[in-house]
């Protein structure tokens, strides 16, 4: 179960969406939620990733090693 509070117009969008398709409001925040959060993982963890990078946390890899572990060629 997931409850958020949205700006006044956005709910108020949100509310007008549902009214004139006959779908309700979870639907549409839940189609959004799925269609974004790819791109979410993707940008905040690599934002995480680069963190822990400039503060010596973790490694790189060498795009070599990089290469011939998922089996590409030169």
């Amino acid at each position: 179960m997931l409850a958020l509070r949205l700006p006044p117009e956005i709910e108020a969008r949100l509310d007008a969406l549902a009214k004139r398709t006959g779908r309700s409001k979870s639907f549409y925040a839940r189609q959004a939620i799925l269609e974004h959060l790819d791109d979410m993982e993707d940008i905040f963890l690599a934002e995480k990733r680069l963190e822990e990078f400039r503060k010596g946390e973790t490694d790189t890899v060498p795009l070599p090693e990089l290469m011939k572990r998922y089996g590409v060629e030169n």
